[in-house]
């Protein structure tokens, strides 16, 4: 099969969740120490709120900041304590749970380049691995996985994909074939949100309608009946529930792909609806749901990669964060750092990677967001080094080009 660049439309960004995309190769020097490792990245697209997923309780300030919205460790609805500072989100209670078994980390305050607030341009430098948006029509996963010396090929097919559109982080060198599930993610709640953060700039009213009228609605509308967010993200004709669905039913499929002897060892997974500027509901409503349905999936690779889990990391990544602060429609806005969770049998888990900035009003990047301090490239070169035995030479110049001065971060893997 013939690789042929393609630039997305932002149509099809809109279309494009949920793919998976492999190559069936193991890296050769990995197979040289007895390993069989994979890989899988989960982009979630829209922009994640680390601080409503992995909350600072332990900062002095944090109370202050976000008042009662802010995740605490009291109440129906506590936050999961991961240390004396960081609590993660309770609608994730597998991932607390690998957390606790050390097979689950977090790297908070982290940020690509980007230091923007487009959502188009801060997904094309994630996943491109470049420094500018537009410069590249391939994705940093296909050129590491490109410029690994390959072992024996281990199945027939160079690669394979699950989803109707290939994100730019597995665009390039290597070719793609790809498989559409059954079930596809229903494209309203996406959608909206697109819509919903085009209109609030260009025609406030309409996106107010928009807002109460749309699918984004309904998941605060039933949190407000008494809906735990389990309930809400279980009940059909609640947008949760497809969702939730959508996203287990995708991961497992790539694990159980990726498991399989002669399977691929290197995927990507993209979920989009992660753009929360109104009734966000971090701890009732659509984040949570949101979040729930990521933890389910993490929970579906687990059970999907059966005993290749050992050798498993997943890694979860967004453009940019969100603000520090809750806006007047009870949702947050473009902002700056954020979280990348890690998950895996392979992955040194059981603790919370972060040189905290802190959220007092002096320690916001411009006064707004939560200052990043590691660099998302870092972490990533650190899987990729560690894990698949990717030349540093090779990460520096050809996977994330020109990150010279960005060293990997060392003691991610097991």
């Amino acid at each position: 099969m013939t690789f042929k660049p393609h630039l997305a439309t932002r149509r099809e960004l809109l279309l494009g969740s949920g793919a998976l995309f492999a190559w069936a190769y193991m890296p050769k020097l990995a197979q040289a120490e007895g390993r069989d490792p994979r890989l899988m990245v989960i982009v979630l697209r829209g922009a994640l709120d680390g601080l409503a997923t992995v909350a600072p309780f332990g900062d002095p300030d944090w109370v202050r900041l976000r008042g009662d919205q802010g995740l605490r460790l009291d109440g129906d609805n506590a936050a999961l304590k991961l240390d004396t500072l960081f609590a993660i989100n309770p609608a994730m209670p597998n991932f607390y749970r690998l957390y606790q078994a050390k097979q689950a980390a977090v790297v908070h305050a982290v940020a690509s380049p980007y230091r923007e607030r487009s959502h188009f341009d801060g997904q094309d430098v994630l996943e491109s691995g470049v420094t500018a948006p537009g410069a590249s029509d391939s994705g940093w996963l296909n050129r590491a996985w490109h410029a690994l010396t390959p072992a024996d090929q281990v199945t027939g097919r160079q690669a394979f994909a699950v989803g109707p559109i290939t994100p730019l982080v597995a665009r390039g060198p290597a070719p793609v074939m790809s498989w559409t599930p059954s079930k596809l993610q229903p494209a309203s709640n996406d959608t909206m949100s697109r819509l919903l953060d085009l209109y609030r700039h260009t025609d406030p009213a309409l996106g107010k309608a928009l807002e109460e009228r749309g699918a984004l609605a309904a998941i605060a509308q039933g949190e407000a009946k008494g809906m735990t967010p389990a309930k809400v993200a279980a009940t059909p004709g609640i947008p949760g529930a497809a969702v939730r669905a959508y996203f287990a039913e995708s991961a497992g499929a790539a694990a159980k792909f990726m498991a399989r002897a002669d399977g691929p060892r290197v995927g990507a997974l993209a979920f989009d609806g992660w753009d929360t500027h109104a009734q966000e509901g971090a701890a009732h409503g659509r984040l949570s749901a949101l979040l729930g349905a990521l933890d389910g999936a993490i929970g579906a690779i687990e059970t999907g990669m059966g005993a290749a889990w050992k050798e498993t990391a997943v890694v979860v990544v967004t453009e940019f964060g969100r603000t520090a602060r809750i806006n007047g429609t009870e949702g947050t806005d473009h902002g700056t750092a954020t979280v990348a969770l890690l998950a895996g049998g392979a992955i040194a888990g059981g603790r919370v990677i972060a040189d905290w900035p802190g959220v007092s009003e002096a320690a916001l990047y411009q006064a707004r967001d939560l200052r990043p301090t590691t660099d998302l490239r870092a972490v990533l070169k650190g899987l990729l080094k560690d894990h698949l035995r990717a030349d540093e030479r090779a990460l520096a110049n050809v996977v994330f080009p020109g990150s010279i001065a960005v060293k990997p971060m060392t003691g991610l893997m097991a």
